[in-house]
């Protein structure tokens, strides 16, 4: 059985902790105001960050969240971005994470998204029938709401009840 994996979500304005292991900026833009030395930052991995497009269109509008976050695991299917969450995926097996972001709303942020993913990966699948490549999972999440379901395959979603159709 895998492993629970600590992935953790914080802003990168935030002072850095002893406790955040690998800290890695999720964020397509550079922070505001904040020099790469003041960051702590490890790695920036731009290539996860949603679109200019589906950003601005969220605007970070509360009410858009459930349907950010159902765009937002389209998205990350890209071969691009699905490399770039491969390597999020890998850096969470060896240890500690924080993904760190500048958004102010880090709790509906594409930062815990992220975080919500690669904790589902390892919550729901051994390393040894884990199938296909790292974004196969994203059919565990439902288009209505946004939230990931327990079961693989999903038949419905755990928090509205809609169906979750099979791809």
């Amino acid at each position: 059985m895998a492993r629970e994996r600590d992935v953790r979500v914080r802003r990168v304005y935030e002072q850095p902790s002893p406790d955040d292991g690998q800290r890695l900026l999720v964020d397509r833009l550079w922070p505001r105001g904040l020099s790469k030395d003041a960051a702590h930052v490890d790695e920036w991995i731009k290539a996860v960050a949603p679109s200019d497009e589906l950003r601005r269109w969220y605007g970070h509008d509360p009410e858009r969240f459930a349907a950010f976050r159902s765009r937002y695991a389209d998205e990350l299917r890209d071969p691009e971005r699905a490399a770039a969450l491969a390597h999020l995926d890998a850096a969470a097996k060896r240890g500690t994470i924080t993904l760190l972001t500048a958004t102010k709303d880090v709790a509906r942020s594409q930062a815990a998204v992220l975080a919500d993913l690669l904790r589902a990966d390892a919550a729901g699948a051994a390393e040894e029938d884990r199938p296909g490549d790292p974004a196969c999972w994203l059919k565990r999440v439902c288009p209505a709401c946004g939230s990931l379901a327990d079961a693989d395959p999903p038949t419905t979603c755990p928090h509205c009840h809609d169906a979750i159709p099979v791809p």
